[in-house]
């Protein structure tokens, strides 16, 4: 039976580390968007008897391309459908965990899944200097009958490098981030737990030792949830008081066609969401617990022409005024619905978003398959695009919960923005394939319509990172082609 293995040295100490494993969300952050999804969490962390689901692609490039495609097309369907198993080109893996050595090791085997078999061992020692640890992933596996032989075992090997590669760069990140914020484990409150940042933000915050409590539109399921009613104005204050900091990231998509009616959709799922809230946290005051609320914002704030095209504008900082375009205007009346928190005495963040980069939603996601396809190039003609990677951005959130001098706008973006031609120039770079196909601006306006394409495709905005940056953030990603490599396993 084939064995891979994979050492890490960590500069902690093997308790913290092993804590580490122990708590809710390792497995979100430990999973490559290049490699699957996590279905379902492990059901009672890493103790023998616990279960865990994942749906896992195909390898290598056509791997990237189905899914990145078939995650595109999902954005374009309706919720009903868009859940359905047959747009997920993915093959379920049930993972069981077996064996539990506490602070030595733990095991898990596959279930159910792909292969015909797989066994991974996770062993912590003492490392060579105090205070560090030496951390071994032993798998033993077998190939299914119709894919074994040299060629494939090489290339199944290849992709566990590059899985356990990112987990590697994820553990080493996860615990320096956590060692900058050791402050108490807090109760904080999460909206928009499910969607593509939120996840990373409930994942992230659990593996700080910080209880997480999700709020939902349903009936509560357990005690980790909270129910809300964003459009009838109905939050559970009771439960909310438990909570000394709400991180605010629910809103309806933004991403399509500028239909009144998804306009609508787009302002009213912030305004009303985020006045709620505020309103709330303001009633709770007189309990004289003092409390955070980080509101989700974005750089349309300072309008879709805000930095021109080309040249070398000056970035962008919070003190500088809103556009006045429609998604100016949604940004700028969504922070102004924090009002009544601030006015409380709650302290107030709106993190400024800018183009999230994942390969599991948003923009980058559309762009792969044309760029896997080797049909990719610039949108725009010269463009600033102001990006951040998705565990940047997750990790911006969570600094702003956790550190009490941040207060205000907060722009949520890379300390190196770029041209819409370099971000072509440098995704093409990292995948290996030409970058030279310049999208007509035809083509937005055709999926997003007119209004959509001028203020999403085709808007410049060079922002600065410097206020978070001053806060005490340390990035993980700062440059495009770092951030690119982690985030595709390259």
């Amino acid at each position: 039976m084939p064995t891979f293995r994979h050492v890490t040295t960590i500069d902690h100490p093997r308790g913290r580390v092993f804590t580490w494993f122990t708590r809710p969300g390792a497995l979100v952050r430990l999973t490559p968007s290049f490699f699957g999804t996590v279905l379902a969490e492990p059901s009672d962390g890493i103790n023998p008897g616990s279960t865990a689901a994942m749906g896992v692609g195909a390898p290598g490039g056509m791997g990237m391309w189905l899914g990145t495609a078939a995650g595109s097309v999902r954005g374009l369907l309706p919720a009903s459908i868009a859940g359905s198993k047959w747009t997920r080109p993915e093959l379920r893996w049930d993972a069981l965990h077996t064996e539990l050595v506490p602070g030595v090791s733990f095991t898990d085997v596959m279930d159910k899944g792909p292969l015909a078999s797989w066994t991974h061992r996770h062993s912590f020692s003492d490392g060579a200097e105090p205070g560090t640890t030496v951390m071994v992933d032993e798998v033993h596996y077998e190939l299914p009958a119709l894919a074994r032989g040299e060629w494939a075992r090489r290339r199944f090997e290849a992709e566990l490098v590059r899985m356990f590669a990112f987990r590697e760069r994820q553990l080493l990140a996860d615990l320096a981030f956590h060692a900058a914020h050791s402050g108490p484990p807090l109760v904080i409150a999460v909206t928009g737990a499910s969607g593509l940042v939120g996840r990373q933000v409930c994942a992230l915050l659990a593996g700080g030792g910080h209880t997480v409590l999700k709020l939902v539109r349903r009936a509560p399921r357990n005690a980790g949830e909270i129910f809300w009613d964003p459009d009838a104005g109905v939050l559970d204050s009771a439960a909310l008081a438990q909570c000394t900091v709400v991180i605010h990231l629910a809103g309806h998509p933004i991403g399509g066609r500028f239909t009144d009616s998804v306009k609508d959709a787009i302002y009213q799922s912030r305004v009303r969401g985020t006045g709620l809230l505020a309103r709330t946290l303001a009633e709770l005051t007189h309990d004289g617990v003092a409390r955070t609320l980080v509101s989700g914002s974005a750089v349309g704030y300072y309008g879709a022409a805000a930095s021109g095209a080309g040249g070398d504008p000056r970035a962008l900082v919070e003190t500088d005024p809103a556009g006045t375009d429609f998604l100016a205007s949604v940004c700028r009346e969504w922070e102004a619905s924090c009002a009544p928190a601030a006015e409380a005495g709650v302290r107030v963040v709106n993190v400024r978003t800018g183009l999230v980069l994942s390969a599991a939603g948003g923009v980058l996601q559309r762009l792969l398959p044309l760029y896997l396809a080797g049909a990719g190039g610039p949108v725009g003609s010269g463009q600033w695009q102001s990006w951040v990677g998705i565990e940047d951005i997750a990790g911006i959130f969570v600094h702003a919960a956790l550190t009490p001098g941040v207060a205000g706008p907060l722009n949520g973006v890379a300390p190196e923005p770029v041209t819409a031609a370099e971000f072509a120039h440098t995704l093409g770079a990292v995948l290996h394939r030409p970058s030279g196909l310049k999208v007509p601006d035809a083509g937005p306006r055709l999926l997003l319509g007119e209004q959509g394409a001028a203020e999403l495709a085709l808007a410049s905005q060079r922002v600065s990172a410097a206020k978070v940056q001053g806060s005490g953030y340390d990035f993980r990603n700062a440059d495009l082609g770092s951030a690119l490599r982690h985030i595709l396993g390259r």
